[in-house]
């Protein structure tokens, strides 16, 4: 993903060269205790299985310390975002951000009681992963364009699942319906798992959602993979088709994952989180995990993940804006 490349720009040079004493205390003793990585979703979808991955990985290399995970469903992610950004800025409370809570949430809440770039410190992006049209076998459809003309000749029949209104598969899928030319009902669920418990049910009939959620469904049968939606094809599924080539020339949405923690977080902290993870990104065993689940890894400088977040904001609003999404739908 193009977007997800910008260049490296310096900050705080000179700052970064001369460390205070406590700053340089609070490098030494962290972390004096649990810290926990905070979900804004239920269990069962990618923010989850991605932050339970990582927290794995850093209990390893902390072994003093447990590094747990914690689910914080509630309104799109805003709930847990809110109580992360006003949480003590030590070092020991993070949180999962991903595409929804640091770029969507600026468009589709009015009264948002968090600012994406004023309220965190970037750490380290984790993974980037593309979003994977699923429809439930019984639909007629084994390819894109099918799947289209049948929407199209069935308005407003069928539904999309998703984690939650708000949330990166209720963008995706009214994005997919908006550019396609069709109309589909949105169903919110509380979470990603519910969501696809349903459409693998049949209650409702597909979704466009991160890979580690539905590739499993997928690969048994349960559910049909009709194409991925990056402008490439993806290592771990080579055989599906991007949406792009299929019929929907330029269609993309990716999300991507990376930890952040509350702004004014000591800078020491933050340096050495993003020089853990990073590590741990360059792991070919954790590489493998995460294709094997549908991601890929992107190891970034916290500057770049910064730049990252403020670039996606308007590029969002723009889409929400057009294809007329709000929260609540």
């Amino acid at each position: 993903m193009k977007r997800l490349t910008s260049g490296l720009t310096r900050r705080g040079l000179i700052g970064g060269l001369i460390a205070s004493p406590a700053i340089a205390q609070a490098q030494t003793a962290w972390p004096s205790r649990t810290v926990r990585i905070i979900v804004p979703f239920t269990p069962g979808g990618s923010t989850d299985l991605l932050a339970r991955l990582v927290a794995s990985q850093l209990s390893h290399v902390f072994p003093a310390r447990s590094f747990i995970v914690e689910n914080r469903p509630g309104a799109g992610g805003s709930t847990a975002a809110t109580q992360v950004a006003r949480a003590d800025a030590d070092g020991h409370t993070l949180m999962m951000g991903h595409i929804g809570t640091l770029a969507f949430n600026p468009s589709l809440y009015t009264d948002l009681p968090y600012d994406p770039v004023r309220d965190f410190e970037p750490v380290a992006l984790i993974a980037s992963v593309p979003n994977i049209l699923v429809t439930h076998p019984g639909i007629p459809a084994r390819a894109l364009m099918e799947f289209v003309a049948y929407a199209k000749a069935n308005p407003g029949k069928l539904n999309f699942s998703s984690g939650g209104p708000g949330s990166a598969a209720h963008i995706a899928g009214a994005y997919l319906a908006y550019k396609a030319g069709f109309e589909a009902v949105h169903v919110p669920y509380r979470g990603t798992g519910p969501s696809v418990t349903d459409l693998v049910a049949g209650i409702v009939q597909f979704t466009l959602t991160g890979g580690p959620a539905v590739l499993p469904f997928a690969a048994n049968g349960q559910l049909r993979a009709l194409g991925i939606a990056s402008l490439e094809r993806a290592g771990f599924a080579p055989q599906l088709p991007t949406l792009s080539e299929a019929g929907l020339a330029g269609f993309e949405t990716v999300q991507w994952y990376g930890v952040v923690a509350p702004a004014r977080t000591p800078t020491a902290i933050v340096e050495r989180l993003n020089r853990e993870i990073n590590a741990i990104l360059d792991k070919p065993e954790f590489i493998d995990v995460l294709a094997r689940d549908g991601a890929v890894a992107l190891k970034r400088t916290q500057e770049q993940f910064r730049q990252l977040i403020a670039a996606e904001i308007p590029l969002w609003r723009e889409v929400i804006r057009t294809a007329n999404i709000v929260a609540s739908g």
